[in-house]
């Protein structure tokens, strides 16, 4: 008679991942909601609004390991170029999401921050976004960002001015990292892209300057908490060298 190995639960799957180094923070680019909408005959905002189930339960499953920040590259700079019609759609739900989810993420302890220029937003989602922020800022939780209306360059430049402005006249890596728009959180160790994806997009072109990188043909909709953890087992098998030879590690 042959025997199946039982599943493993997700308790299972995080007791085994929380025995190895986890990453402090993922950095994810969602890809692939209108793929996975058009694959089943729906409308983009399908997969977009699909697509906010699988950011909840990563939010969920990075509390459960004890991961410190994720943040998700949410609408990018460039995303502006797409149909008025979807772009319209995107803040709806953007507004729509923050008002289901925000007592979830009250009492489940995130703080919710944001990158990128929240001032072309429309009045709506600008001013549900500083009700998230507003709201969770004394959450000592995870840390969740959203990369909204963001560019890794125009973010570059927007730290360059800043110190320009304090009368420097030469500066530190130090200095660049602390006036970017992610002060105080740490670089992410892991960037996950979702739908295959061979690019960075634009996203924490400095922060992820040593950041493992997964990607995964699986289109975000369909990303959930297993596939996480397919990701985390991943990163785990990673030497992290940061420039240094393997035999230096272990002396």
């Amino acid at each position: 008679m042959i025997q199946t190995k039982p599943k493993q639960t997700w308790e299972d799957r995080v007791a085994a991942l929380k025995t190895r180094q986890l990453p402090r923070h993922i950095a994810v680019i969602m890809d692939g909601n209108g793929r996975w909408a058009k694959r089943r005959g729906l409308p983009r905002i399908a997969g977009h609004r699909e697509g906010v189930k699988s950011v909840r339960e990563m939010i969920e499953a990075g509390k459960d390991l004890g991961i410190e920040a994720m943040t998700f590259y949410t609408f990018s700079t460039e995303n502006w170029n797409r149909p008025r019609d979807e772009v319209s759609a995107l803040w709806s739900l953007l507004v729509t999401a923050m008002n289901r989810e925000i007592e979830d993420l009250k009492r489940n302890n995130v703080k919710v921050r944001t990158i990128g220029d929240l001032s072309a937003l429309p009045p709506q989602p600008r001013e549900e976004m500083f009700r998230a922020i507003r709201e969770t800022e004394k959450n000592t939780g995870i840390v969740l960002t959203l990369a909204i209306n963001y560019s890794g360059r125009s973010e570059i430049i927007y730290a360059i001015n800043t110190l320009l402005a304090s009368g420097v006249t030469s500066v530190t890596e130090d200095d660049v990292t602390n006036a970017l728009m992610t002060k105080g959180l740490p670089d992410p160790d892991l960037l996950i892209r979702t739908s295959g994806e061979m690019r960075i997009s634009n996203f924490l072109l400095w922060q992820i300057a040593y950041a493992e990188i997964f990607v995964t043909d699986i289109h975000w909709p369909d990303f959930r908490k297993e596939e996480l953890a397919v990701a985390l087992d991943w990163y785990q098998t990673r030497e992290r060298r940061f420039g240094k030879v393997s035999e230096q590690l272990r002396s």
